[in-house]
């Protein structure tokens, strides 16, 4: 008798063979719909997978993906994004920033309310004020909390390197820090918080809008301590119930959330969200066509032509179903740390850059199931009023890769070690990709690539270590700006020990590049900043800590019953307007 794995395996190869889900029927949203003003429904529960593990539920220590699509919609931001990425009111109904650009003054909603928990009096949830604020910014600076955001404040705000030390040392030392707190963030009353800047950044107003700064009662987080990342209480539109890692995530309405539509219905619309942890894309897909998923994020690579027609269009039987799709903000990639000897010479990376046929992978290897490769650096073409094309980068030129390679003492490979890269396990698109990377490396270098595989945790982890000398990652802007991006190239951002590195983990460092950036970032005319932008990131590329790969365009399949959900280029899956509507 077959195993159960076997018989999924057959299943899902029929699947695939056939590219038909005969038999099947359209899905139903689960739970019963009621009706709500202005021709809309309450009710249904959101049934989401995702393809990655989740890290964290603690916004402090949050900075992949996939722990982002479910804490976004545990915990509010001071200011959120709509789904044309403009800033819209969060927590702060209002914000205000000063002429000299040093002072955000953000004014607070009076109708916020933390989620009902153990860890409040009598389990109900209080009200959100501006010393909740306070005290969620001040543990993103502090060590101790194992934040992966503290660079956002470092160097920035009045106070918060400062602070960070003492916590780095009062870690060390077990004894309390000598900094009480961060200088520059105050809460003069429960509805005004403020933050005030060392020197203008003009990308900071886009800084409090991340997953990260999502903002935590201390209740919660003393009451559940270590385990606070597994419990999370926020007061988002919705609330967590429980999860089970690597099986399912539940959260339920919160049905105290302060917003409301157009209609005067109190969000959010459903009663909950559901998510599963299918690896396998095919198999993810199969579940969606079998109706028990309400959605599809990125269509298998070998089956991609198939599915969908030149026009972007949703072909045959797939048809029924709604297909979005957007221009990503986001750039994948593979990490050379350059600190370590197989990557410290600059020729040796850009030999790889040049080996690396990106044109055809997008066509054979992902079918086309890409915006185009990423030819002119990290900052994707889709980012707002930066001219992507004006920096010059790597394309395909296996004579200047050999070149290149032979120059650092390696003629014909010749003495070059083996060398691995590590990606995140789960096989898919990624897994395709580094074996065509791989063939290439040896075709035209004769290097030889190990691939290692790991679990997506531990691969961020061992990433932020500085323990995977070649690595893969995708990075997603956490805001329209460029410096989303070209952070990851910031030398100060590197420790000088063996610290954590989690933004800049290529551990990347020019003096001449942080200068540019620097005067970027105090620059407050967008033009000026962007042509300076520009300018640091060409040293950057010149220097190829990256061997960048391409820009993604991101497909995402929706049942038909599905309504306003919340696709964009960000990929910031905040279900708080999400609906459906009876299938007839």
């Amino acid at each position: 008798m077959p195993s159960l794995s076997n018989a999924i395996g057959f299943v899902v190869t029929a699947f695939c063979l056939s590219l038909t889900f005969s038999c099947t029927k359209p899905g139903q949203p689960e739970g019963a719909l009621r009706d709500a003003r202005g021709g809309l429904y309450y009710g249904g529960i959101y049934r989401q997978n995702e393809t990655g593990e989740i890290r964290t539920l603690d916004p402090a220590q949050i900075n992949d993906i996939t722990s982002s699509h479910v804490s976004i919609n545990v915990y509010d931001q001071l200011v959120h994004f709509d789904v044309d990425l403009n800033m819209v009111p969060g927590l702060a109904k209002h914000w205000l920033v000063s002429e000299d650009g040093l002072a955000y003054s953000y004014i607070l909603r009076t109708t916020a309310r933390f989620h009902d928990d153990p860890c409040f009096p009598n389990g109900k949830g209080r009200a959100v004020t501006a010393r909740d604020v306070l005290y969620s910014f001040t543990r993103i600076c502090d060590v101790r909390s194992g934040s992966r955001s503290d660079a956002y404040f470092r160097d920035k705000v009045i106070g918060a390197t400062e602070y960070y030390r003492a916590t780095q040392q009062a870690q060390r030392s077990g004894s309390a820090p000598r900094v009480k707190g961060v200088a520059g963030f105050e809460a003069p009353n429960d509805t005004t918080f403020i933050i005030r800047l060392t020197k203008p950044f003009a990308p900071f107003e886009y800084t409090v809008t991340q997953t990260s700064m999502g903002i935590v009662p201390r209740e919660a987080v003393e009451y559940y301590g270590k385990d606070f990342f597994q419990h999370p209480v926020g007061s988002g539109p919705f609330r967590f119930v429980s999860w089970t890692p690597d099986r399912s995530l539940v959260l339920k309405r919160n049905d105290a959330y302060w917003d409301v539509d157009q209609h005067g219905n109190r969000l959010p619309y459903l009663d909950g969200i559901r998510f599963s942890f299918i690896k396998d894309d095919k198999l993810q897909l199969l579940e969606f066509a079998a109706g028990n998923l309400e959605e599809s994020f990125r269509i298998p690579n070998e089956f991609f032509a198939d599915i969908v027609d030149e026009n972007k269009k949703p072909k045959g039987k797939w048809s029924r179903f709604t297909l979005l799709h957007k221009t990503a903000l986001s750039t994948q990639f593979y990490g050379m740390v350059t600190n370590t000897a197989v990557f410290h010479d600059a020729r040796v990376r850009r030999a790889f850059n040049y080996a690396v046929d990106r044109n055809r992978i997008i066509r054979y290897v992902l079918k086309g199931q890409a915006s185009g490769p990423a030819h002119h650096g990290l900052v994707p073409p889709s980012m707002p009023d930066y001219q992507t094309d004006s920096v010059v980068g790597y394309t395909f030129n296996p004579a200047k890769a050999r070149a290149m390679l032979a120059e650092a003492g390696y003629p014909n490979g010749t003495g070059f070690p083996e060398v691995t890269l590590q990606l995140n396990a789960g096989g898919g698109r990624n897994v395709s990709i580094a074996e065509a990377i791989q063939g290439m490396l040896k075709e035209h270098l004769n290097v030889n690539v190990k691939l290692l595989q790991v679990e997506f945790a531990q691969h961020l982890s061992d990433i932020d270590k500085g323990k995977a000398p070649f690595y893969r990652l995708g990075w997603v802007a956490d805001y329209p700006d460029p410096e989303s991006f070209l952070n990851l190239y910031y030398g100060k951002l590197v420790p000088k020990d063996d610290e954590d590195s989690p933004i800049n983990s290529t551990r990347y460092r020019n003096g001449a590049y942080d200068r540019l950036f620097e005067q970027a970032l105090s620059t407050t005319d967008r033009t000026e900043r962007m042509r300076l932008y520009r300018m640091a990131e060409q040293i950057a590329i010149n220097d190829a800590p990256m061997l960048l790969i391409l820009n993604d365009e991101d497909y995402r399949f929706v049942q038909p019953y599905v309504r306003n959900h919340p696709h964009n280029s960000m990929d910031r899956t905040n279900h708080h307007r999400t609906s459906m509507v009876p299938v007839r």
